[in-house]
């Protein structure tokens, strides 16, 4: 089933807005919220199945299925947006986000929760949305720093809803945390409707039916096999059915892209040299921002009898929030090494960085300051390595495939992620001693966790170099920042 647009204008007709600063702190904000859609219930995750009178597998659900739904949808929002319209689009998915949020809000169940819980996820599509729609509305020379800040969302939303979700929590019914983000909900909605300019840039063609099925299938099975691994085993049937599957699934959604004439991800814009290593280098500099985002918080509140520092939930989550503050902190002095250097040797710069504080992180006995510290460094290099993402992306692909490729992009990092959190759980659940009746990771575990971290960050440098100069597209030179590469 396919549907046919009306003839789209020029694809290089922009819609300039009066009030840039609006613009980018409006969008920031909405990426912020969606992004804080993903730590909501940490704080309360252990204590889910006595809350909601389920087993642990069954709430486990109400964790997974945001991450799915996220997964899905940011390269299909992408690709909607570019297509009907990228404000539109934003706003359709704030309107899913709100009732995700009402019905998590009412629930008193399993089931109910984690349909909430999943239209939750459709929100995270707001970011990747936002990057593309500053290539729209902003001026040249305020690209840099607006991409910088957008795109850092997607870490600072989880930094920031980390104490804010604790903070709920402890002095207010769970429910309140929905209501919190419903209200986040609505407000991006308003604010997008009131300064965002609807978008003129339409790609125009057919929307890709098969090609989003045959994606969200194939996601599933290596999303869901990858991060329940732990849980299943990961030779049981379940898990290598899942995988094998998933896997088979996208080769052939792969087959069936590079030949339908109006695909949802075009593979071959995807395989060109600067797109294909600036995902490469996502995928790993994902895994590297999650290595730490597993670690911290248990090293930060196991019991010192174990070998942890014993600080209560609230305490640990504001010795992390610096690193979400660092993310914001570095987002305008990005934008302006971009304009200067690139945004090649700023991704770089960025793995450097991580890699470097992963490698102090080996040698250092940790204290809290030191987390505090080493967690606010890595927040430093993430954030100038996703302000370099969305502009490496950006200066390889047309202007009306921007949303769909920054989607993907996404998507990468995702993908990083979700693999980080299934391999650092493994390592650490595997190492786990018992110390007077508490199970905790040993230090051995720690330590291998802090490597891996090393070693991502290390692969995410090594694809940056070898990012290649693009080649110019007709017409779009004067979209992209000064120096982008």
């Amino acid at each position: 089933m396919t549907t046919t647009l009306a003839p789209a204008p020029s694809d290089t007709e922009s819609t300039p807005t009066t009030r840039p600063g609006l613009a980018i702190a409006v969008l920031a904000f909405a990426g912020m919220g969606g992004a804080f859609m993903q730590t909501i219930l940490i704080p309360i995750q252990g204590r889910l199945p006595a809350l909601l009178d389920a087993s642990p597998q069954d709430t486990a659900w109400v964790i997974t299925v945001t991450l799915l739904v996220s997964a899905i949808f940011t390269p299909i929002s992408g690709k909607l947006g570019d297509m009907y319209g990228k404000r539109r689009v934003a706003l359709i998915l704030m309107v899913v986000l709100i009732s995700g949020s009402v019905v998590a809000a009412l629930s008193f169940s399993v089931v109910p929760l984690i349909i909430g819980r999943a239209l939750q996820g459709a929100g995270v599509g707001v970011i990747p949305l936002g990057i593309s729609i500053l290539r729209d509305i902003l001026p040249k020379r305020r690209l840099g720093s607006a991409i910088a800040l957008v795109s850092a969302t997607l870490g600072v939303g989880g930094a920031l809803g980390l104490p804010i979700s604790a903070f709920v929590t402890q002095n207010f019914d769970w429910h309140a945390l929905f209501w919190v983000a419903s209200g986040i909900g609505v407000v991006s909605f308003f604010l997008i409707l009131w300064i965002i300019p609807a978008s003129t840039l339409r790609a125009g063609g057919r929307f890709d039916y098969l090609g989003a099925v045959g994606l969200a299938i194939g996601l599933v099975g290596v999303l869901l096999g990858v991060s329940r691994g732990n849980e299943w085993g990961w030779t049981s049937l379940a898990t290598l059915s899942l995988l094998g599957g998933g896997i088979a699934v996208l080769l052939l959604w792969g087959w069936f892209e590079v030949r339908t004439g109006s695909p949802l991800v075009d593979l071959r814009v995807a395989a060109r040299g600067p797109v294909l290593f600036t995902n490469l280098a996502s995928i790993a500099m994902g895994f590297a921002l999650f290595a730490s985002s597993i670690v911290f918080p248990q090293l930060l509140q196991l019991p010192k009898s174990v070998g942890g520092m014993g600080l209560p939930l609230l305490e640990a989550a504001f010795v992390l929030m610096p690193s979400g503050l660092a993310m914001l902190a570095v987002s305008p002095i990005a934008g302006r090494l971009q304009r200067t250097v690139g945004a090649k040797p700023l991704l770089v710069a960025g793995a450097t960085i991580i890699a470097l504080t992963y490698l102090a992180c080996v040698f250092l006995d940790l204290a809290v300051w030191h987390v505090l510290v080493v967690n606010t460094v890595i927040g430093v290099g993430i954030g100038l390595g996703y302000a370099a993402m969305p502009s490496l992306i950006m200066q390889s692909v047309p202007v009306h495939e921007t949303a769909a490729a920054n989607g993907f992009n996404t998507l990468m990092r995702a993908l990083g992620t979700t693999v980080a959190a299934a391999v650092i759980a493994g390592i650490l659940t595997q190492s786990s001693v018992e110390v007077g009746g508490i199970a905790a990771p040993s230090g051995d575990g720690f330590q291998m966790a802090f490597v891996l971290g090393l070693a991502a960050a290390v692969v995410c440098a090594v694809f940056a170099l070898l990012i290649p100069r693009p080649a110019a597209h007709p017409g779009e030179e004067e979209s992209l920042p000064a120096g982008a590469v």
